[in-house]
């Protein structure tokens, strides 16, 4: 009788602390404006949070997007938007999703569906207004919670005591659900990883080595969006602990060919795991003395500023390394010609990778981080001033010499030393 007093006490303190943090959502995010605006629609017009936010709400983590539900099909929505002046995107309309914009805000708004017909890749859907059927259609029972806005939820499928209890199950058949979007089997090891407090079951690890195969069949850009979750959720050490996730990630990403790296991070690295710098991260994964970070962005559709940042590092370390790589004067030739952050990322890599943290390299990190990029104190009118040099090759030539003591110099030049350049 205690033990029953004291679990019901522990689950209802824990209701109240999820409602309270959905309030607290509802209140401090222009959500609320996406709520009225639905609710104001028609009489039975509905609208709920669904999915990760109620989910992390849960596990007190913190919410970083909010996907909404409601009974209004996508049609429906946009009129509704309009009516309150809610700027909005038709991003998967034909999917029965809207995103809204609200001071620098997204949020998705995605009708209620049911699957007519699905390939394992793409599904074809017709809206509903039955919530049951909508959470029926979704993968796991931790992801069919759904919250109105004073947190009064609708789990139909249990899925908070299975959030609290560290367990991970499929709704309705698991072979059934995998084949409809093979992508669930990357979803089901990130929320194994992140959330279970069991061994996967012999049932699933051989319902998932059967359907492998399956993720062939799936875009690169879905791969790609669902692996910068694995960034943000942090659980790479625990994917290389776990032998049968790991021997799944390597099939599905063979580029990422060092996450047992990840196994046993020295203080340094645990440090930057925790923050999460997914670019960074990415560098530490792909990049060895190989063209296989060259593979995995031919692969994966990266910013041009990504892959500039990745292939500095890449370039840098495909390079022999020599004795005075890390000297101060190298140091200070790639913080001039790559950036601050190049020089960052380059030490950061470095120390990352190593059994021991050298205090050097992270003294060099600190004192950079402080530094402001120079600039060169000398230019083309200075020298046609004062050498009477013509605008030419020339010219272009002393100046690059100059340039090039100048950076060897720690940033410091004399008129003896611009002269000795100038008559060589």
């Amino acid at each position: 009788m205690i033990n029953f007093l004291n679990n019901f006490i522990k689950r209802t303190n824990n209701k109240n602390y999820v409602s309270k943090k959905i309030i607290e959502l509802s209140k401090n995010t222009p959500v609320k404006k996406i709520f009225s605006s639905i609710n104001d629609f028609s009489s039975d017009a509905e609208i709920r949070y669904v999915g990760g936010c109620i989910r992390k709400i849960i596990k007190k983590e913190e919410v970083d997007d909010i996907d909404l539900a409601t009974n209004l099909n996508p049609e429906q929505v946009c009129d509704a938007l309009k009516k309150s002046d809610i700027k909005f995107y038709k991003t998967g309309i034909e999917h029965g999703t809207v995103t809204a914009v609200i001071d620098s805000h997204s949020f998705e708004i995605t009708s209620l569906r049911e699957d007519l017909e699905t390939d394992g890749r793409h599904a074809q859907v017709s809206f509903s207004k039955d919530w049951k059927k909508d959470a029926s259609r979704r993968d796991f029972t931790i992801n069919s919670i759904y919250s109105d806005i004073d947190g009064n939820l609708f789990d139909p499928f249990n899925g908070k005591d299975d959030l609290e209890k560290g367990v991970i199950k499929f709704i309705g058949d698991p072979e059934k659900r995998i084949k409809e979007d093979y992508l669930r089997i990357l979803r089901y090891l990130r929320f194994h990883l992140n959330y279970s407090n069991y061994n996967h079951e012999f049932y699933i690890v051989s319902l998932i080595k059967r359907n492998i195969i399956g993720i062939s069949n799936l875009s690169n850009e879905r791969l790609f969006d669902e692996l910068k979750k694995y960034f943000k959720s942090n659980i790479f050490t625990k994917l290389s602990k776990d032998k049968f996730s790991l021997e799944l990630f390597e099939i599905i990403f063979p580029q990422l060919i060092n996450i047992k790296i990840f196994s046993n991070p020295n203080t340094f690295a645990k440090m930057k795991i925790e923050e999460a710098d997914f670019i960074f991260l990415l560098s530490i994964l792909t990049i060895d003395k190989t063209d296989n970070l060259d593979f995995f962005l031919y692969k994966f559709n990266l910013s041009k500023k990504e892959q500039k940042r990745l292939k500095t590092i890449n370039e840098f370390y495909k390079s022999k390394i020599l004795s005075n790589s890390f000297s101060e004067k190298n140091l200070n030739k790639i913080f001039y010609y790559q950036g601050k952050q190049s020089l960052i990322d380059i030490l950061s890599f470095k120390i990352f990778k190593s059994r021991k943290v050298e205090k050097k390299l992270l003294k060099y990190i600190e004192a950079f981080q402080s530094k402001n990029l120079p600039s060169m104190p000398v230019g083309a009118k200075f020298l046609m001033e004062n050498y009477q040099i013509p605008e030419g090759k020339i010219l272009g030539n002393k100046l690059k010499d100059i340039e090039e003591e100048w950076v060897n110099n720690d940033f410091k030049l004399s008129e003896k030393q611009i002269d000795k350049i100038i008559n060589s």
